[in-house]
């Protein structure tokens, strides 16, 4: 099983959420969106933990989770996406538009609570 990380659950799995640690553990490849790095680190600084955090983070990066980035194919496959949801009327925020993208694009199953990921049928939802 590969799979890709949503903001949402990469902070439930720095808090240990024991379910999503066997799920992680079980997991062939983990990956992590560099929108999802942004965001985590975002919320770091605007926290009231962050060497704490940063520690955590920096420590899940060291057992083989790996930063997922954007390209050419990538463009293309967000391009794809935001028209088929923009003209099925069932838009979704444009960060979550990349995370999308990078997992169709990649055959990865995406983790995440986020409901509306569900308006892209073509992603593996976990």
């Amino acid at each position: 099983m590969r799979i890709l990380l949503d903001t949402n659950r990469l902070t439930d799995l720095l808090r240990g959420d024991p379910a999503l640690v066997r799920l992680v553990e079980q997991a062939d490849e983990v990956w992590l969106p560099y929108v999802v790095l942004a965001e985590i680190k975002a919320g770091f600084l605007g926290g009231t933990r962050l060497s704490e955090n940063i520690a955590l983070l920096a420590a899940l990066l060291a057992t083989g989770v790996t930063v997922l980035y954007a390209d050419e194919q990538t463009v293309e496959a967000y391009a794809r996406l935001f028209v088929q949801l923009k003209s099925a009327g069932t838009p979704i925020p444009d960060n979550d538009l990349w995370i999308g993208a990078l997992a169709v694009q990649h055959g990865l199953m995406l983790v995440t609570r986020d409901a509306h990921f569900k308006k892209i049928p073509q992603l593996q939802l976990n």
